[in-house]
């Protein structure tokens, strides 16, 4: 099953919540940025972390989740909450977009 998690993050990038914000199925999931803003604003974030599976196995990022990643930090700069990373969890090392340079 597909899922999306977030980390909340203090302004020192301390962790003040873990939450699995949408589940899916095995190749799909919904994401709703504006949900994704609520929780942020409910735990007074200043980062996050977002993390999701391919249940393929395949840690590479698709063109959807690069589609997801520029919409959800777009939508966060508009309330000065920083994405710090967005991973991806396959059968090897997660694939890691901030490290890539992907936004």
């Amino acid at each position: 099953m597909k899922y999306l998690d977030a980390y909340f993050l203090d302004s020192k990038h301390r962790v003040i919540n873990y939450e699995n914000l949408f589940y899916g199925t095995i190749n799909q999931s919904t994401v709703y940025p504006r949900q994704v803003l609520k929780r942020c604003l409910y735990f007074n974030t200043a980062a996050v972390i977002f993390a999701h599976n391919h249940p393929s196995g395949n840690n590479e990022s698709s063109e959807s989740d690069k589609m997801l990643t520029k919409q959800l930090v777009d939508a966060l700069s508009y309330i000065d909450v920083k994405v710090l990373d967005h991973l991806i969890i396959g059968d090897n090392e997660p694939f890691s977009m901030a490290e890539w340079g992907m936004f």
